[in-house]
């Protein structure tokens, strides 16, 4: 249903057609018309306006008018379209489902965030990354993707998996977040601030098509992680399956809180 809203308007007099602002869009809502920029579809543009700062002739502003809603899942959709069909009928690469064989290091023995399991470079900056004493850390990651709008439901990775499911700040703040959490664990993460969609859902089919070992939770200490608790504890429970499960909560200056 329409309703008034902000949302940009291309001057086809002033135009020159260089295609620009067409690749400036990330939802795809502009393109090339008879050599000139075009608003394709009102429902794919969100009204921020990326498309303004790129136009060399300021063909492009805002204006207020009655306009279909954005909508966010039909640009997600055509993203995935757009990639499947340029990449053939096994969609973008980056998107296949893939596990990580991991081989044995030295450091695998040692016990979960141990210091002596992280080079104090990343934490005390004492070292560089030419300093003979340096040694570079080992991904933990088992598998691709980690988002988990673009996990598949039945990967088969998920079967007897020790499932993490975690904010996507978390590893940023968490120095040792690889060896503490990632390790021998399938990890998604997820941000319900910013992705605006109830988790719930797919981690409930996922927790309920598969042997799911033990669920942990870390999140950040800020408000808006709560919705990534909130997700993860209603599709425990919505899967009807008993499964160990813990939240660790992170502070934004890199401490654990609670555990």
């Amino acid at each position: 249903m329409k309703a008034k809203r902000q949302i940009i308007k291309i001057d086809q007099d002033k135009c020159i057609g260089c295609g620009l602002c067409v690749n400036a869009c990330q939802e795809g809502a502009i393109g090339m018309v008879d050599g000139k920029a075009k608003l394709l579809r009102d429902d794919y543009c969100d009204g921020l306006g990326n498309c303004l700062p790129v136009c060399p002739v300021n063909a492009i502003s805002f204006e207020e008018r009655e306009a279909l809603p954005f909508d966010k899942d039909e640009v997600i959709k055509k993203k995935i379209a757009d990639v499947a069909s340029k990449h053939g009928s096994g969609g973008c690469p980056g998107m296949n489902a893939k596990k990580i064989e991991r081989p044995q290091t030295s450091q695998d023995n040692l016990p979960c965030g141990c210091p002596g399991s992280q080079s104090r470079t990343l934490e005390r900056h004492d070292y560089s990354y030419q300093d003979e004493n340096y040694k570079m850390p080992t991904s933990r990651l088992q598998q691709w993707p980690v988002q988990i709008q673009l996990v598949p439901v039945n990967a088969p990775y998920f079967n007897n998996a020790k499932l993490l499911i975690a904010a996507d700040c978390a590893a940023y703040a968490y120095a040792s977040f690889h060896e503490k959490f990632i390790k021998n664990h399938i990890t998604i993460i997820g941000c319900p601030k910013l992705d605006d969609v109830d988790y719930s859902e797919k981690l409930t089919e996922i927790i309920s098509n598969n042997s799911i070992k033990s669920v942990t939770i870390v999140r950040m200490e800020v408000p808006c992680c709560s919705g990534l608790e909130r997700a993860a504890k209603k599709a425990l429970q919505q899967s009807g399956k008993f499964i160990p499960w813990g939240v660790v909560t992170i502070s934004t200056d890199g401490r654990i809180l609670e555990q």
